[in-house]
């Protein structure tokens, strides 16, 4: 699953999964050791973050939550979703 954002070392995949685990949107994120799921309101479904990616993370999402929600509309739609600027 290739990535939609890389900064500060965060990784951001969003992708669909087939166990119908996680049924609202959101997004998986990887630093270092530590993965999390996580809604586009903030709401953590599994994993965690260091305190300081979580916020830095949390952030982003604030940013960028109207080209999330149009990525996730592309996704259970079957198509290809699209890049989203890191945090600079």
């Amino acid at each position: 699953m290739p990535a939609i954002s890389l900064f500060y070392g965060i990784i951001v995949r969003m992708f669909k999964e087939n166990n119908e685990r996680h049924n609202l949107p959101h997004i998986h994120a990887k630093y270092n050791e530590y993965e999390i799921a996580i809604t586009f309101d903030g709401k953590i479904l599994e994993g965690e973050l260091p305190i300081k990616q979580l916020k830095i993370l949390q952030v982003w999402i604030t940013i960028h939550e109207e080209d999330l929600k149009a990525n996730w509309e592309l996704l259970i739609n079957g198509e290809q979703i699209f890049k989203i600027d890191p945090l600079k």
